[in-house]
């Protein structure tokens, strides 16, 4: 009889052992850090497909967009539209941020570009923020394989003849100066529309975002129409928190080939 008393005890402290490890770690997804995997290359070169991090809550402070969504369910769905934060400071122009996407709610990663009042348009392929370009410096190109990526398993875009599947795909890269001295990469595949815009008022209390891998990312330049995938100007409320390093980087169709993981990529800082 002690021995089943000892062994139903051991039992019941696995069980709280157990409950309260999922309790700390929903805390601190919730509160602190939250997993992200990039699945497309809108970010390019900044992100790869692959790359996995962890998104800091704690520099913006928090909102309704801060809680995670599980099994379906936004459990902070109820404070949407309180237009708040709590306990943080405002991101920065060139800020790589995660946010809930304004119509459908996925979450989204781009860079920070304009902000509240600021005057955004893109001419000749060129960024202008309040009538002040942000100059670009052409680097070497930027080269990947041509080969599926990611679980998509979608072929990236060149600005080369396609080539042949293992081949060498070129993209155009060039260094963009921020207003704020913020430097960063930026990718050129071909001349489109999204290289010619109208100008774009920020709304006060909203945010304007660009991916860096500038004619393969819808962001802020395509307003959102229903659950059409356009973005438009985000709400302060709506940003999750600020990206600043990689963990690591899975090359292949899934996290779990650690075989395909980058070496390169480990720890690596988000610029």
């Amino acid at each position: 009889m002690a021995s089943k008393t000892s062994n139903d005890g051991g039992v019941l402290e696995t069980v709280k052992t157990v409950v309260f490890a999922l309790i700390l770690a929903g805390l601190i997804r919730s509160l602190l850090f939250q997993p992200f995997w990039i699945p497309s290359g809108s970010m390019k070169p900044t992100l790869l497909i692959g790359d996995f991090l962890f998104v800091n809550k704690f520099t913006y402070g928090f909102s309704y967009a801060s809680c995670p969504t599980m099994f379906g369910t936004d459990f902070c769905g109820f404070a949407k539209g309180a237009d708040e934060r709590l306990f943080g400071n405002e991101p920065e122009r060139g800020d790589v941020v995660v946010f809930k996407h304004p119509v459908h709610g996925a979450d989204y990663i781009k860079r920070l570009i304009g902000l509240p009042s600021d005057r955004i348009r893109m001419k000749d392929g060129i960024l202008y923020i309040n009538d002040t370009a942000a100059p670009q410096t052409a680097i070497e190109p930027f080269i990947e394989i041509l080969e599926k990526q990611g679980p998509q398993q979608g072929l990236p875009r060149c600005t080369n003849t396609r080539p042949a599947l293992g081949g060498d795909c070129f993209k155009d890269r060039a260094l963009e100066t921020l207003p704020n001295g913020v430097v960063h990469e930026v990718l050129n595949i071909l001349d489109s529309n999204a290289d010619n815009t109208s100008e774009f008022l920020v709304p006060e209390g909203h945010y304007f975002f660009m991916g860096d891998n500038r004619d393969n990312s819808v962001d802020s330049r395509v307003a959102p129409k229903g659950y059409n995938p356009g973005v438009g100007f985000v709400p302060a409320e709506n940003i999750i928190g600020r990206a600043d390093r990689i963990i690591f980087s899975a090359g292949g169709s899934s996290l779990l080939k650690f075989w395909d993981w980058r070496s390169n990529r480990y720890f690596k800082a988000i610029d």
